[in-house]
């Protein structure tokens, strides 16, 4: 899996690119303006954090019960799943090095 490049997540793949690693998941709609604006900075982070990495977006309306499921209510919302586990979340536009800031706590050594 080339992980500089965003991937899109739902119910079928949903725990399989979960499963052994860590991936930050954008929680989005079409319609959502501040997640527009939010999409270069993701693509950023998929850019420059390492391979063992996975940004990935996944459309709450057309995956409505895993944005139930997550306890997603607010969108934009990022949430970093280590191995399918949630670690840390991140509601509203952020900035990236406050993303990566995050991504590199959880980092295996």
């Amino acid at each position: 899996m080339n992980t500089s490049e965003i991937i899109t997540v739902n119910m079928p793949n949903f725990d399989q690119v979960l499963a052994g690693r860590l991936v930050l998941v954008d929680f989005w709609a079409e319609w959502c303006e501040p997640c527009k604006v939010q999409d270069p900075i993701l693509v950023a982070i998929a850019a420059e954090t390492p391979d063992n990495v996975v940004v990935a977006k996944l459309n709450v309306d057309d995956n409505r019960y895993l944005t139930q499921k997550s306890a997603v209510r607010n969108i934009p919302t990022l949430v970093l799943y280590d191995d399918g586990t949630e670690v840390e979340r991140w509601t509203g536009l952020h900035a990236k090095d406050v993303i990566i800031s995050g991504i590199n706590k959880h980092l295996k050594k």
